[in-house]
């Protein structure tokens, strides 16, 4: 196969949560292959860091201030976007968050910060982008499930809940945008060394271990383990993907 079939030139991709972990290794392999990339996220400084570190990759890069959860902000996010590079072709709904919990110590309001960051807010830009992809013929959006898409959670259950509507939502959007040439999959993390992640093994050291002896590949993930799933999910190598599921877990899921 033609490299051609990954090359990103001249695409423009917004990353929620793309100044940090999973979300920023998804924007420097978008970057790689040469998509410019607006960066939408809340924490500032991480933005300016990240968009200086995806200019330096040689493309051009966008901090858009964002709060996923606010419908006006979503769609401020994507004209922003839209204004600067003219157009969108690829969407990655990163964004997300959790508390951790058993499930009958959650408020009302953990409960829907939650589930409004990752579920709500995954609707929010996909429907935003939706316009401007149709407009330019076709587009890409990969959306950041979980392992607890298809696993229960005992400590985390509106994570879960959240992150199972993820995978439901895309085939629900693939089937959608068939038509549109708008091709909507999902991607699966396992267990990965972010910032959500970092307390694991301090504050769980059980739970750490017994991850640790399931992971077939024998190590956590790395941000920039996705720069490749980015990249096909992202490039016209998958054109007749839609509506698939991919983990990226060194084969957790397996078991």
């Amino acid at each position: 196969m033609s490299t051609s079939m990954f090359d990103l030139k001249g695409r423009v991709a917004i990353v929620t949560g793309g100044n940090g972990g999973i979300g920023l290794g998804f924007a420097k392999g978008l970057a790689q292959a040469g998509a410019n990339v607006a960066v939408a996220a809340r924490n500032k400084s991480k933005t300016t860091e990240a968009v200086k570190l995806l200019q330096g990759m040689g493309v051009e890069a966008l901090g858009v201030a964002v709060d996923v959860t606010d419908e006006a902000s979503v769609n401020s996010a994507v004209i922003t976007t839209v204004e600067r590079f003219g157009r969108v072709d690829i969407l990655v709904n990163n964004a997300g968050t959790s508390i951790r919990k058993p499930p009958q110590d959650y408020t009302i309001a953990e409960w829907d910060e939650v589930v409004n960051t990752n579920l709500k807010g995954t609707f929010f830009f996909t429907r935003a982008v939706y316009p401007h992809m149709k407009k330019v013929g076709g587009g890409k959006i990969v959306n950041i499930g979980s392992m607890t898409s298809i696993f229960g959670l005992d400590w985390g259950a509106a994570y879960a809940a959240s992150k199972g509507g993820v995978v439901q939502l895309t085939k629900s959007f693939a089937l959608s945008w068939a038509k549109d040439n708008i091709q909507v999959n999902a991607v699966l993390p396992g267990w990965i060394k972010t910032g959500l992640t970092s307390s694991i093994e301090k504050n769980f050291p059980q739970r750490f271990a017994l991850i640790n002896q399931r992971i077939p590949q024998g190590r956590w993930g790395e941000p920039d383990d996705f720069a490749g799933v980015a990249v096909f999910l992202a490039s016209r190598a998958s054109d007749y993907v839609t509506g698939s599921v991919i983990a990226v877990d060194g084969g957790y899921s397996s078991f």
